[in-house]
């Protein structure tokens, strides 16, 4: 049977039993007398499509065709009328029907309408579900294929699914962990509604209440004069990321942990008892059992807000990564500078490789903005990287030099951005070059397969 449902709405049984006979077999049908009925139904099961008449008695169908479109607004509405009554048909498509029909229903004329307002919901639903896939499967997380890091993806798409569960992410500093924040929460159901952050660190002791809870119209002196939403009712139905959670003063702990705990707050000079639902996902660069020990960090708010504990590697514990995220940066920041750069040297490779990076993948952003804005292209160099003497590898006397990286045209499943045709040329070209004309070895040093490499090699040919 059609996955679609259809209620029907009259006051004249021959005609609910009419149109219902039709529709049956082709779709799920329900049929009403009354507005006040349906609009109840509506609420609590909502179908795809209404039909309703207008000349109901009781509730008007004007009256519930504004109920189904205040309640559940994306349910489509035809309305039927007994007469062609311009105003009435007008006042009806204002109030948000699809389309109209008038009695007497012809067999062809209500099979054609239904099936265009049905198509209308079916194409509605496709873009509904490409757009809510997109955003959960594009959102981000890490570049990179190391074993550290999918062990981290992959434990992250468990964490999300949680709508509510505390997450704490813990790395150094550069790690990405508001990277990590936003993977859960797009790929979490409250993907849809803010993701609100905020780095504790930045806010005075003083303040971090009003901030994270609101105030009332003059609860304090400079006060905005209609008070102000905090940051918890801010992420309602989404999340709140505290990031530098371990900055976080005791008096403002203790605070943090009253909401966890009751789910409740009160603004600040505010009387009325206040309840949200938001997830929230702290994260922090410190040893928080550390400050535990040492009395600078509470012990039972520590274990509320990890629930879930999540550990981001360093860049120094998947080294095989710093490449492909190199590369990453210099399509980047080509782009933005409008530079030529397609590749980067084995030296250079060899210089970014062996690098301690203390400030982890931030650090190494910061390293090729850098070189790329000072370079020329279209190779970027171990002088253009300008890392400290010593920190590459030497290559031993004899050793002939290895390919060039090149940034792969995928990247932690973000498409290579289109608009760099003439880029993408330089790399087949390269890759060719290198291979001796070989495509399969081409497409190997891209970092695609030999189907896709002839497909764009045909495309950017033309």
């Amino acid at each position: 049977m059609n996955p679609f449902s259809v209620f029907v709405v009259d006051d004249e049984e021959s005609v609910r039993e009419g149109i219902s006979l039709s529709l049956e077999g082709k779709y799920r049908v329900r049929a009403f007398p009354d507005g006040e009925t349906v609009v109840e139904a509506v609420r609590e099961h909502p179908p795809d499509l209404v039909l309703l008449d207008i000349g109901l008695p009781g509730m008007s169908g004007i009256d519930a065709l504004r109920a189904i479109k205040r309640f559940r607004p994306d349910v489509v509405v035809i309305v039927i009328t007994a007469y062609e009554d311009v105003q009435t048909v007008v006042s009806a498509m204002k109030g948000g029907a699809f389309d109209y029909m008038v009695k007497p229903i012809h067999p062809e004329t209500l099979e054609l309408n239904v099936g265009n307002a049905l198509e209308t919901v079916r194409l509605k639903k496709e873009v509904r579900e490409l757009q809510e896939r997109a955003l959960r499967e594009n959102v981000p997380l890490f570049i990179g294929k190391s074993d550290a890091v999918q062990d981290v993806m992959e434990f992250v798409e468990t964490v999300a699914k949680s709508p509510d569960t505390p997450v704490l992410v813990v790395g150094e500093t550069g790690t990405g962990k508001e990277l990590v924040a936003g993977a859960i929460h797009f790929r979490s159901p409250n993907f849809r509604g803010p993701l609100v952050s905020v780095n504790c660190a930045t806010i005075p002791k003083e303040l971090i209440e009003s901030e994270l809870f609101g105030y009332e119209k003059g609860a304090f002196t400079g006060a905005s004069p209609g008070g102000k939403k905090g940051l918890v009712e801010q992420a309602v139905g989404g999340t709140l990321f505290l990031d530098e959670v371990g900055d976080l003063s005791l008096e403002a702990q203790a605070k943090l942990l009253r909401f966890l705990e009751e789910g409740e707050f009160y603004r600040v000079g505010g009387t009325r008892k206040l309840k949200v639902s938001a997830r929230l996902v702290s994260a922090t660069n410190k040893d928080l059992t550390g400050l535990i020990a040492a009395g600078e960090f509470r012990e039972d708010l520590y274990y509320r807000l990890a629930v879930v504990k999540v550990v981001v590697p360093s860049l120094n514990d998947r080294r095989e990564d710093i490449l492909p995220i190199a590369g990453h940066f210099l399509v980047e920041f080509s782009r933005k500078f409008g530079k030529p750069f397609s590749s980067i040297s084995r030296e250079a490779g060899d210089a970014l490789k062996s690098y301690h990076w203390k400030g982890n993948v931030r650090e190494l952003k910061n390293v090729v903005e850098r070189a790329v804005l000072v370079g020329k292209g279209p190779e970027l160099t171990s002088e253009e990287l300008g890392l400290p003497a010593g920190g590459a590898l030497a290559l031993e006397a004899g050793t002939a030099p290895g390919p060039p990286f090149f940034p792969p045209l995928t990247a932690g499943g973000i498409e290579f951005p289109s608009m760099m045709e003439s880029l993408e040329r330089h790399y087949f070209r390269e890759a060719l070059r290198f291979s001796g004309g070989n495509e399969t070895r081409a497409a190997a040093l891209l970092g695609i397969n030999h189907h896709t490499f002839r497909y764009r090699r045909r495309k950017l040919e033309t």
